[in-house]
């Protein structure tokens, strides 16, 4: 598919493979996978409302420090100034796959328990 939204800390964003995004921290360290519940799935002709077995994978690049904001307070005749400054907390992602879940794991589901080899004693 082309493209997918996913939703990550509550907000939602469009994406593809191989992009890159800045989102709200995430808990996962450098280097780790993380997969997204994805909300729709698009592209080719093709929408999908809440698809089923379909998982976007992302891997963690880093975490960053975004552009500082400036926040500023001021009363007139009073005197009274207040400045303070806020800078967030994100990470940057990058999209490694949008596709079906893995087939191992669907497997490992569907394949029953070993059978147990008994031994007859005469």
């Amino acid at each position: 598919m082309a493209y997918a939204i996913i939703t990550l800390g509550g907000k939602q964003y469009r994406v593809r493979e191989g992009e890159r995004l800045l989102v709200d921290r995430v808990p996962q360290e450098e280097g780790q996978t993380l997969t997204a519940p994805t909300l729709l799935l698009g592209g080719d002709g093709e929408t999908q409302i809440a698809p089923k077995g379909v998982t976007v994978t992302a891997t963690v690049v880093q975490h960053v420090l975004g552009e500082k904001i400036r926040i500023g307070k001021y009363r007139a005749k009073s005197g009274y100034r207040r400045h303070n400054g806020y800078r967030s907390r994100l990470s940057q992602l990058e999209i490694t796959s949008i596709g079906k879940a893995r087939a191992s794991r669907a497997k490992k589901a569907d394949k029953p328990p070993a059978e147990t080899v008994e031994e007859e004693t005469a």
